[in-house]
């Protein structure tokens, strides 16, 4: 294994958290013996492009500093290889370090974490699910969050979590359920009135929200939460729930899991580790062992 580690850094993340922990992280992995290489793009596609380059040439490992944003790009250029993953989440949300137990907000601490593992050969293999030619480690949604996610995204204020909020308040006050056609690996086409249905590699997405508090990254299947049409009020009395995962036990809550799942609704986005795939209808595909984490 090459003694050479590549940080792969998001400087914006968590509004310039990211960028104060690179220093701490650095410093952990060299205090072990590991030489320190930092990547950092102009925009997503350049950065990608290097950590591609990097991976081909051979690093010992990637360490991703930042949020799920930018473990979500690492996993582009991981998934499939030999090339171990760490994690130093300094993002808003986190929820790729939060729902594997890694530390979160702890720069120095999961540096040495990472610098550990690589010596005594920590390594978990976990799955990933795959969507429109994309990889992703934590939820894949539809409905009402991806609304929530597009209201989001075209605002310019507030800023962080208020912004997602008042996205929130706004999607409530034009809320409908929607028409779902949905197909778990290769059974027959359901059709239902659902408010959201969630595709879970693991447990969380959007800073903590259990939305598939069962998912097991490392059992070949995702966790297909639905939440049944339920009107507003019902919805409001829920969702707070979702933070403690007990939302599963609603009545209008169901749970699935399947290896492959396909979901086809008119007028919907889905979004991937909070990243955009475009417009349903989209399968997605739990690929077993995709990605190796230090751990």
């Amino acid at each position: 294994m090459s003694a050479e580690i590549t940080l792969f850094v998001n400087p914006t993340a968590g509004r310039g958290r990211a960028a104060h922990a690179v220093q701490p992280a650095a410093s952990a992995l060299r205090a072990a013996g590991f030489r320190v290489r930092t990547v950092v793009g102009i925009d997503s596609a350049d950065a990608l492009a290097r950590l591609r380059t990097a991976v081909r040439e051979g690093t010992g490992a990637v360490v991703a500093v930042g949020g799920d944003g930018v473990v979500s790009l690492a996993l582009q250029a991981l998934a499939g290889t030999l090339v171990p993953l760490g994690v130093v989440a300094a993002g808003t949300g986190n929820d790729f370090a939060r729902s594997l137990g890694l530390p979160v907000r702890e720069p120095a601490r999961a540096g040495r974490l990472a610098a550990e593992a690589l010596k005594e050969g920590r390594i978990r293999e976990i799955d990933l699910g795959r969507a429109a030619g994309t990889w992703y480690g934590t939820v894949l949604c539809s409905g009402f969050d991806s609304r929530v996610n597009d209201r989001g995204n075209r605002m310019r204020l507030p800023l962080g979590r208020f912004k997602y909020d008042l996205a929130i308040a706004l999607e409530l006050a034009a809320f409908r359920p929607f028409l779902y056609r949905i197909t778990l690996d290769d059974g027959p086409v359901v059709e239902t009135e659902a408010t959201l249905v969630a595709v879970g590699n693991l447990s969380s997405y959007g800073g903590g929200m259990r939305i598939c508090a069962g998912a097991v990254p490392d059992d070949g299947l995702l966790d297909v939460t639905v939440v049944g049409d339920c009107g507003r009020a019902t919805l409001l009395k829920v969702f707070p729930q979702v933070y403690r995962g007990t939302h599963l036990t609603h009545p209008a809550v169901t749970v699935h899991r399947a290896a492959k799942v396909t979901l086809e609704a008119p007028d919907l986005g889905a979004y991937a580790d909070g990243e955009p795939l475009g417009p349903l209808p989209v399968t997605a595909e739990c690929v077993p062992g995709a990605v190796r984490l230090l751990t």
